[in-house]
This record gives C-alpha cells, structure tokens and sequence, in this order.
C-alpha cells in the first residue's frame, strides 16, 4: 500500500470533480491512494467518483461528510488516510487541476524533509481568458504580501517562520505532524491560514515546491470580485454574498 494518500474534499461538483480526477489519472507519480469526500452533496458528485474507482490507475475510497465545511471533510479524509497507513498527505481540491507532476513534486519535498509543502496556483484557463488569469496572479500576489506584513503573523507570537502563502488546494503534509497540530479545522473555508499558522507554531520545515502547481477555480473571483474575494481571504465572510460559490 502506497504512503502517500491524496484527499480531494468535493461539494456540489458534478460539473467539475471529472476534470479533477482525470487530472489524477494522468500524474506521472501514480503510486498514490486516492480519498474523494462528498460533503453533503445533493448532485451527482458522489456517484461520478464511484464511477471512477472502477477504472482508476490507483486505490480510491469515497467517503460521506455530513457536516458541510471544507475543514471538516478534509480532516475527515485526512483522518482516514491515516488511519489505514498514510504516512504523507496531499490535497487539491474538486475544481482544481493538479498538472502531471503534482504527486512527484509532492513526494520528493517531502522525502527530502519538508513537513508541510505549499506548492504553486494559477487560475483554470478554462475559466477565464489572460485579463481574468492576470487578475487571478494579483490578487494571489497581493495576499502574500499581506500575510508577510500583518502584525498578526509576526514571529513575535510565537511563530517559528515566516508566514508563506499557503493554497490549501495545494498542500502536502506528514500524518506525523499533521496530528501534532491537531488537524484542520473543522470548520467552512477558509481554513488554510489557520492550519498554516498551527503549522508554524510547531515546525520551521514549510517549503515551497514550484513544481507542484495546480491551475485553481475561479468562481470565487467572477461571483465576488477582487474586492470581495480578498475580504473572503481576510476572513471577513462573504459580505452581501450567499453561500460560497466554491
């Protein structure tokens, strides 16, 4: 059984986890488990991902998280993953689209000693033409020079590195440490940060791996605005928004 589990949290993305996972099927690393987790999805989600397992190049379980919020499906799936062997852990998500190296980029930083591994997003070009991509690279941008700059995320509480912009679409960690920092939690997005900031209270082994990238939705971007989504990223919630469109 591989040490290197991948957990892909999905709600509602009939329209879009097929892409994902065929973005999987197609990694040049394939000696992965696969955790898909429908977390209260009403469409067909959890059907097309059963579907897959039937021909996928590698193990896939499907889970059911009832209680809706990305943090707890993927602390679900990650639990899990643990539970039955996993000794790394990666993640992208169910709009995402992880290029062929993503798993090989993963397994080697964390071969090479890295704890948590933050790898690199673009915007989905299918999604949006160069003006919304560029968009997209700016407001990614601009976010981690904020996180650099907050006071909150000083070193002198208690932090142990730098803050690094961290995609949780596009993550690798040890079970190991993973455990240590409690976990994600469990709660709607966004979560990365609160994770990350765990993560640096614990360790200094945060890396950054180019060669894992991920082209990531940008529905967020196109149903708030770059006003809008940076206020979702602050954690200020969706304003005069309903529920997140991702």
């Amino acid at each position: 059984m591989s040490t290197l589990w991948v957990v892909v949290p999905a709600h509602q993305e009939a329209a879009r986890i097929g892409a994902t996972l065929n973005a999987l099927a197609a990694q040049h690393d394939r000696d992965f488990t696969l955790v898909v987790v429908d977390n209260a999805s009403t469409d067909g989600t959890a059907a097309l991902a059963h579907d897959f397992a039937r021909w996928a190049p590698f193990p896939v379980h499907v889970l059911s998280e009832p209680d809706k919020g990305v943090g707890c499906a993927v602390d679900t799936g990650f639990r899990y993953a643990i539970e039955h062997g996993a000794t790394w852990l990666a993640r992208t998500d169910a709009d995402c689209l992880p290029h062929p190296g993503w798993t090989a980029g993963a397994r080697g930083a964390l071969r090479r000693g890295a704890g948590l591994v933050c790898g690199r997003v673009d915007a989905r070009r299918d999604e949006h033409g160069p003006l919304g991509r560029a968009a997209f690279r700016l407001l990614v941008r601009t976010a981690a020079l904020f996180g650099r700059i907050r006071p909150a995320h000083h070193r002198r509480h208690g932090y142990l590195t730098p803050y690094r912009m961290h995609a949780g679409n596009n993550m690798a960690v040890t079970a190991a440490l993973y455990e240590a920092v409690g976990g994600m939690p469990r709660r709607p997005s966004p979560t990365d940060r609160l994770f990350l900031n765990r993560v640096r209270r614990r360790t200094t082994a945060i890396v950054h791996a180019p060669g894992m990238l991920v082209e990531n939705s940008t529905r967020r971007l196109r149903a708030y605005g770059l006003v809008g989504t940076a206020r979702w990223y602050l954690d200020k919630g969706p304003g005069r928004h309903g529920e997140d469109p991702r």
